[in-house]
């Protein structure tokens, strides 16, 4: 299957002119053997071009690599995305390189995205397998200067994804990949509610683009639940249908609500959450699963009160972050979106958000689909104690000044 990407390019119902770096996006079986027909398409088949990948990766796809003017193999072991590391990797990149191909998982995809961005130079993402959305999109992941960032870079030119390694990949990436696109029940909400309330930009298309990422996911996971047997390349496009929202908007916002936080949250490792750990979309799985919880909680509940807003304290944010974390957070908070409405507001469109939550589907339907697809999805399922379940949804929402129906609890009122 071969993406069309320009009919999401040009001038938009909402006033915007989208566009995309990315032209072409392969998922086929045999996809890798066709490689340089791909890269002729896109004008890059006679760049010079580093490709890299991490130690496991490149052993496992022996005899599937691609043709190379300069090869990175970067140990595997302990391997993450940091602005220190990538650096030291572009010190050792020839200096006429034209092009970068990162071959491998989500990490490697940000050893190919920052450099490619920091030398004004194309990026070709080559996925193993499908484990989250990050492979179309254009927003890097990384600790950036200590902390933890969802900066936007830039995004891969050309998406090949072979199909006969992906269907290699284990159950518990195929899981990960899973629950990184259910976590669009909440993020869409999300996005919704902070439209009807605070009057945020809103994209018609790039909605209904993640909406279409999350129905092509739900009936996969359905059908893995079901049978066992993973529609790899239905999976894989919902992928790359999601990570498009981020391109066309140039941030995360279609993709990642209050969920997604959870996954920061564990890498940030704060006081009491030392012995987080997880994968990217096995955070967001419990992410999601806290959020769908208490978000119908909410919605079961009356109308709420409005507060008045009142910004969080340095002091709160130290104890709950640590010195270490606490002036990044601070930093992120200063300018708190919470303080740039009338709260009144949530309150007086709470039916409009009761209906957009009476859409996600139930908690005990979710845990169903989780436990049926072998999805992580509670808080000890990646190190946190059951005890900090409640706990870790308002810590993790001042990680990103984001405006989120877990923000807004600051300023309601259910008694």
């Amino acid at each position: 299957m071969i993406m069309d990407c320009e009919k999401y390019v040009g001038k938009c119902v909402c006033g915007k002119e989208h566009t995309l770096e990315t032209k072409l996006v392969v998922v086929e079986s045999g996809a890798i053997a066709n490689f340089e027909k791909y890269m002729a398409e896109v004008g890059l088949a006679d760049k010079k071009r580093a490709v890299v990948y991490d130690s496991v990766i490149y052993k496992l796809t022996e005899g599937k690599h691609v043709k190379a003017d300069q090869e990175i193999v970067l140990e595997a072991q302990g391997l993450r995305a940091e602005d220190v590391i990538i650096e030291d990797m572009m010190a050792k990149m020839d200096k006429d390189i034209e092009v970068i191909v990162a071959y491998g998982a989500g990490t490697i995809m940000d050893f190919g995205r920052y450099p490619a961005f920091k030398l004004g130079i194309p990026f070709v993402a080559i996925p193993t397998l499908a484990s989250s959305d990050g492979f179309t999109a254009n927003i890097c992941s990384a600790i950036l200067n200590g902390q933890k960032k969802s900066t936007a870079m830039c995004a891969p030119v050309l998406v090949v994804t072979d199909l006969d390694i992906i269907k290699g990949a284990p159950a518990r990436l195929v899981a990960s990949g899973i629950n990184d696109i259910l976590s669009k029940y909440i993020s869409v909400v999300d996005w919704k509610i902070s439209k009807i309330v605070a009057d945020e930009y809103f994209c018609p298309m790039v909605c209904d683009l993640a909406e279409e990422a999350l129905v092509i996911m739900r009936e996969a996971a359905d059908k893995y639940a079901a049978t066992g047997v993973a529609d790899h390349e239905a999976m894989t496009m919902a992928q790359m249908k999601s990570g498009l929202t981020m391109q066309l908007l140039n941030h995360s916002r279609a993709a990642s609500g209050a969920e997604h936080l959870m996954a920061h949250l564990v890498e940030m490792h704060p006081p009491r959450f030392e012995g987080a750990e997880g994968i990217h979309g096995e955070c967001v799985g419990v992410g999601t699963f806290a959020c769908v919880k208490k978000y119908h909680e909410l919605a079961s509940k009356g109308t709420p009160r409005a507060k008045a807003f009142e910004p969080l304290t340095d002091e709160w944010i130290t104890e709950k972050f640590g010195e270490k974390l606490a002036a990044g957070i601070i930093r992120e908070n200063s300018a708190d979106v919470l303080g740039t409405f009338d709260s009144d507001r949530i309150v007086e469109h709470w039916d409009e958000i009761k209906e957009l939550i009476d859409a996600i589907p139930s908690a005990e339907e979710m845990e169903t689909l989780y436990k049926g697809c072998g999805c992580k999805y509670l808080p000890e399922h990646v190190g946190i104690r059951p005890e900090l379940a409640e706990e870790m949804l308002t810590i993790s929402a001042a990680i990103r000044n984001r405006l989120t129906l877990v923000r807004m609890m600051r300023v309601l009122d259910f008694e």
